[in-house]
């Protein structure tokens, strides 16, 4: 049920500093978008001596428009897919006069109040790009930073990764035969209507923002044509009501009944044929799920017309693959992201087609000290899921939390991982999709294993190395 205490009344969590404890890892975090700055509360909260590096001039990442770090997708008419009340951190509730689905301002306003509740804007540094993080002679981290005070390196026992994954734009390849006279963006570099104002748009994608934009889009330009190449199940965001995702179900139970849940939406959601939508070849459940609360209106008023994929260009016109062909001067590339980290060398690490297998989504089993926050797809919402993996590192960095034996944790990974595989359709789309409910009661299983863990004398996490000055550490 939606929250009903207003963040801003209540009284700051943090009257004093909390002291760190200089014994623990010292530790980087490297963004401060949704994933970065609950990353930050928990080790700050654990007493974690730590740095948070933020490449732009603010926090928010994803949901500030025009953000200055120049990596935000987000646009004017943009509002969040899963409700306030789902998509909320675990101790900080959203306004309760928010709408059930808010937009993008309110998110980020949402992220302001829990920086300053907490008390920890003084521990992120901004203007700050983080160049490069390869392993030091002694198993630990030289992460190499750029800023106002020019470019140097600083050695950490761990980095957590958490500069987000829808930042840079994958396009479509192979590319299509033929000429395009028009104009051609990708999704992320959508900002309004005003890009749309008067010309013949086609939108290529059936994904959230597609079915944005193309809705947008309607109101807006001449023509409209919404280009899909494989079908998806569009649900509505209310169910009698009320939100869709307000039915939460227990963890534990098995991934088919999300699915069921899934279909129950798509079935009340209303056919997809008579809109003129590509019945999908796989069942709800089976992909990422897409919403849309205005995309079946503007269908029904023919201020959208569905297409097939492309075939070709042609100049000032765009070819199908049923042969027809419209007038158009700008496709809107609505082709999603990929996963990249630009400051740890492809050789170490990478995510080829988006695909990087980790424990519990966040451990890297050959890269102690290495962590990953928020790279995930949940049917749910990032944010409670990059907290909780945010209070499990800190836990482990203080030495709580013992992990499995690296045999077991190889053999969890990978079951975890095909297990995603199978549940989905093969796309770059679905390599780190994970069920909301079922992730944090997963997560929370483990955590507890790994107390017990701890209570047998299992090794935890290395404390500090004696031979680093005091020059050398944290300074808050």
């Amino acid at each position: 049920m939606p929250y009903l205490v207003k963040p801003e009344h209540l009284a700051p969590a943090v009257l004093d500093p909390i002291p760190v404890n200089d014994a623990l890892p010292r530790t980087a975090v490297i963004g401060a978008g949704s994933s970065g700055i609950t990353a930050a509360k928990a080790l700050y909260e654990a007493g974690i001596p730590f740095d948070c590096f933020e490449q732009g001039s603010a926090l928010g990442g994803n949901w500030l428009l025009d953000n200055p770090n120049g990596q935000s997708a987000c646009y004017e008419t943009l509002e969040i897919n899963t409700s306030g009340a789902r998509m909320a951190f675990s101790d900080f509730p959203m306004p309760a006069h928010y709408p059930p689905y808010p937009r993008h301002e309110q998110i980020y306003a949402y992220f302001e109040k829990y920086v300053d509740h907490f008390g920890f804007r003084h521990t992120i540094t901004f203007n700050t790009t983080v160049q490069d993080v390869s392993r030091d002679a002694d198993g630990g981290w030289l992460v190499r930073i750029k800023g106002p005070q020019g470019e140097h390196a600083q050695k950490y026992d761990a980095v957590l990764v958490a500069n987000g994954h829808h930042w840079d734009p994958r396009w479509p390849e192979p590319t299509y035969p033929g000429t395009f006279d028009g104009e051609q963006i990708h999704a992320h570099d959508y900002r309004s209507g005003d890009q749309l104002q008067g010309r013949d748009v086609v939108v290529f994608g059936a994904g959230n923002s597609a079915m944005d934009i193309a809705v947008e889009a309607s109101h807006r330009a001449n023509t409209v044509s919404l280009s899909i190449r494989r079908g998806q199940w569009v649900l509505r965001k209310f169910l009698l009501g009320k939100p869709s995702d307000q039915v939460a179900l227990p963890g534990w139970l098995p991934w088919w009944v999300t699915g069921v849940r899934l279909r129950i939406g798509a079935i009340t959601s209303g056919g997809l044929r008579k809109s003129g939508l590509p019945q999908p070849e796989h069942k709800p459940g089976q992909s990422h799920p897409v919403q849309s609360e205005e995309i079946r209106k503007r269908l029904a008023a023919g201020k959208v017309t569905v297409r097939p994929g492309i075939e070709r260009f042609d100049g000032d016109a765009v070819v199908f693959l049923d042969g027809t062909r419209t007038p158009a001067d700008l496709i809107v590339w609505a082709t999603g992201y990929k996963v990249t980290f630009p400051f740890l060398d492809p050789a170490l690490i990478a995510a080829s087609q988006n695909d990087l297998p980790l424990f519990k989504r966040t451990v890297h089993p050959d890269l102690p000290g290495l962590y990953f926050i928020g790279l995930v797809q949940p049917v749910g919402a990032v944010m409670p899921l990059a907290e909780a993996q945010s209070v499990w590192i800190a836990e482990t960095l203080a030495g709580r939390y013992a992990p499995p034996r690296v045999a077991e944790l190889r053999k969890q990974m990978a079951k975890d991982h095909e297990r995603n595989k199978r549940q989905f359709y093969a796309s770059p789309r679905h390599t780190m999709e994970v069920d909301f409910d079922h992730y944090l009661w997963d997560l929370d299983r483990e955590r507890r294993r790994g107390y017990q863990r701890v209570a047998n004398g299992a090794q935890v996490f290395p404390r500090h190395r004696d031979d680093r000055s005091n020059d050398d550490r944290s300074q808050r």
